[in-house]
């Protein structure tokens, strides 16, 4: 069994806010698994970030080295260019949104050896094309019950 997992992410909302949803693909050697879901009220930016989260959640072991793929300037640029570590030392001081989703995600990161890449949205990936499809499926209303983003609607005015 290989160590090495690649996740494919992506969030969708219809509206911003407004209905949302994530896509997952997790492959691992000749193993793929869909994961998605769906939200009444949520922000695209959330729904990318809930797509990483629950795509490393489905590991069920500890020290894979893990490659996500996202279309998410926001989620990639976050991890790479070290604004999340800035965003934890100062404790998302100045307002910085989805500190729940943040340090849910920053704990989760410390099982596992990840990289991002960056992936253009829409285009000609054909993983990031079916995660797209599973999380405005799920935005819709489709395939599942819509879940309330409770760390999205307890902040939402």
């Amino acid at each position: 069994m290989s160590n090495a997992v690649t996740i494919y992410t992506d969030g969708s909302s219809r509206g911003n806010p407004g209905p949302g949803g994530y896509g997952v693909i997790l492959m691992s050697g000749t193993h793929r698994k869909e994961l998605s879901q769906g939200y009444k009220l949520t922000t695209n930016n959330r729904m990318e970030l809930m797509a990483v989260i629950a795509g490393l959640k489905a590991l069920k072991k500890a020290g894979m080295d893990v490659t996500i793929y996202s279309d998410s300037q926001y989620v990639v640029k976050a991890w790479q260019e070290g604004w999340l570590k800035n965003w934890i030392k100062t404790n998302f001081k100045g307002g910085k949104k989805n500190p729940d989703l943040w340090t849910a995600f920053y704990e989760l990161s410390h099982k596992h050896h990840i990289k991002f890449k960056w992936v253009r949205g829409h285009a000609d990936n054909a993983f990031n094309n079916r995660c797209d499809e599973l999380a405005t499926a799920a935005a819709d209303g489709h395939h599942h019950q819509q879940l309330h983003d409770e760390g999205y609607e307890g902040t939402a005015s």
